[in-house]
């Protein structure tokens, strides 16, 4: 007797499908999982025979061979308990095989035949909508991130039991709908405002053009002078994030596993600040099993590295290439996973170890070489993708004092709304959206300087 039920893996923030085939034959009765499967995947087999059995089902004691195809790619984690089940069950008759191709089903059980929710399950969604599938079953926690896809039917699940009864016609499970427009509109404004950030006229406008043309910045200053601040407000000038952004920014927080219960879609730009402490592997992705980092997890969003000359040199300088393409490719023996990191890099760092060396009203300890060599953590191509650098100062006490209101960051967000939408004309058909994106051969044709700026390039050799 033999079973095929569909079912989905990830690699990178993708998925593909997999396909679960099933034997069972006379012999001695064993369980046998085969097709490149860790060890989450083979563990699967006791997880499987108890929820088959404690759903008042019967599990065949006879020869059991799981194939998990394509055989040539590795299979990991445990959302293929469900699939794995169910294809025992159509194989002895217990469920329906009349309409399982129409189908796809992820999920972990239970020892007592519970859907429990697992990670990755928007790219899921997406790939049952491309490959034409028209109902996908999953764990109840999941269905509202798996709903955003449209085309596709989600049928939460909180059982075993009620999977069997559905296919077979005698218990339907209801589909689970989400209102997506609803969702990007009830996203609500983040409580940091620029307009709490007195003086600093010179960083805000530094930073109102970073956000403009997509640019990384470097702010140096002393401690207090309100860099962190600063840059915690920044995603709110940032262009509202639409629903291609969000939905693949979904996709990166559900494989990490960070996307919050009874979530549909990650509906701001991200803001991620790692501690200087992180290692590389953290910072770009990777591992044992490859999951994305942080420069992945800030995509369309705000990466903000505090203290930078603390931060590791081996993690900073594996930065380069995100930085530069836009992407992280992870390289393994038998495979290789792409991460995007399309972010804006947001980087402050003291002037000195003291943090006193450009503060007018403190003495700075620090000597010429000890100043130097603080910098000098930072190599040169890095400094290099860190388009603007500017210094951040103290502010007097007669700016704090003033009653004049700051700029709003909503009236900030209106003119880098404005510069973007230029961007977009300007580069229509190329695949560019921003001036950082700008290729080396368009320099000449876009960014052509007038006399007075060549005259400044010229004495500045």
């Amino acid at each position: 007797m033999l079973s095929k039920i569909n079912s989905c893996g990830l690699l990178g923030i993708d998925g593909y499908v997999i396909e679960v085939e099933t034997d069972i034959s006379n012999g001695i009765p064993t369980f046998e999982i085969v097709g490149l499967a860790d060890t989450a995947v083979r563990e699967s087999k006791e997880r499987v025979r108890a929820a088959v059995r404690n759903s008042g089902l019967e599990f065949p004691v006879r020869r059991i061979t799981v194939n998990l195809a394509p055989a040539s790619t590795r299979k990991e984690g445990s959302a293929f308990d469900l699939p794995i089940a169910l294809g025992i069950l159509a194989a002895t008759g217990q469920v329906s095989n009349r309409s399982l191709s129409e189908y796809m089903f992820v999920g972990e059980l239970s020892l007592d035949g519970e859907v429990k929710p697992v990670n990755g399950i928007l790219p899921v969604a997406v790939c049952a909508m491309y490959e034409g599938v028209k109902n996908l079953v999953l764990p109840a926690e999941n269905a509202f991130e798996a709903a955003v896809v449209k085309d596709i039917n989600v049928f939460p699940a909180r059982s075993l039991s009620d999977i069997v009864s559905h296919l077979n016609g005698e218990m339907l499970m209801k589909k689970c709908d989400v209102d997506i427009e609803g969702i990007l509109k009830g996203n609500t404004e983040s409580e940091l405002d620029f307009a709490d950030v007195c003086g600093q006229e010179s960083v805000k406008r530094a930073l109102e053009v970073a956000a403009s043309g997509g640019h990384n910045i470097l702010m140096i200053g002393s401690p207090g002078a309100g860099k962190s601040m600063i840059a915690k407000r920044i995603p709110t000038i940032l262009p509202a994030i639409t629903f291609e952004e969000a939905l693949e920014v979904t996709k990166i927080h559900s494989i990490a596993g960070l996307l919050p219960p009874r979530t549909s879609l990650v509906t701001s730009r991200p803001f991620r600040s790692p501690h200087h402490t992180i290692s590389a592997v953290g910072l770009v992705g990777g591992g044992k099993i490859p999951k994305p980092g942080e420069v992945s997890l800030a995509h369309f969003g705000v990466l903000f590295l505090d203290e930078l000359p603390e931060f590791g040199k081996a993690a900073l300088e594996v930065l380069r290439q995100p930085l530069e393409d836009g992407q992280v490719t992870i390289s393994r023996a038998n495979s290789s996973f792409t991460y995007p990191a399309r972010t804006t890099l947001v980087c402050a760092a003291n002037p000195c170890p003291c943090g006193n060396y450009l503060d007018p009203s403190r003495n700075c300890t620090c000597t010429p070489r000890q100043v130097q060599q603080y910098l000098g953590k930072l190599s040169g191509p890095l400094l290099d993708r860190l388009d603007i650098h500017i210094e951040v100062y103290s502010v007097k006490f007669g700016e704090l004092e003033r009653k004049a209101e700051a700029e709003a960051s909503s009236v900030m967000r209106e003119r880098v709304n404005r510069a973007r939408k230029i961007q977009v004309e300007r580069y229509r058909g190329k695949k560019i959206y921003s001036n950082s994106e700008l290729l080396p051969s368009m320099i000449n044709k876009y960014c052509r300087l007038d006399e007075k700026g060549r005259e400044l390039s010229k004495n500045s050799d």
